[in-house]
């Protein structure tokens, strides 16, 4: 649900507008001053410009800005999509350090368990060789499953 449209009497260059839309009070209090401001500071500049000549400029200015502004917005939106990225592929990183983690803590309960505690574990392609010998031989019945 969009919030009803307002009506704002604006006094720019001593002239009253009525500006009709959803912005507050306050925003569009801020609005109507930066837009005196910059006509008197732009008519400041040149005393031959007349006020036609200077909400023109004033204008170009504004869509100059405008189109800094949103060329600086997506740039941000690109940085933040790729450090979003960047946090998804470290969180990935960080569950797949987890998940070798638990495989060499099982497997060195195995060694334990078995009497081999001597042996270390380099990597963990070894802690998984380790974990899946000691499932084929508690397959075979060798060795009581953990209860």
């Amino acid at each position: 649900m969009s919030a009803a449209k307002k009506r704002y009497k604006a006094v720019i260059n001593n002239q009253t507008y009525t500006i009709i839309g959803h912005e507050s009070s306050q925003h569009m209090d801020m609005v109507t001053k930066l837009v005196n401001d910059q006509l008197k500071e732009i008519k400041g500049l040149s005393a031959s410009i007349n006020t036609e000549e200077a909400a023109i400029l004033l204008a170009i200015n504004a869509i100059s800005d405008q189109l800094k502004k949103q060329e600086e917005l997506l740039k941000l939106q690109k940085k933040n999509r790729e450090l979003k990225a960047q946090a998804q592929k470290a969180n990935e990183l960080a569950n797949r350090l987890k998940r070798i983690e638990a495989i060499e803590t099982e497997a060195k309960q195995v060694l334990e368990q078995t009497g081999r505690s001597d042996v270390v574990i380099h990597n963990h392609l070894e802690a998984q060789q380790i974990l899946n010998e000691h499932r084929k031989q508690e397959i075979k019945g060798r060795v009581p499953q953990d209860t």
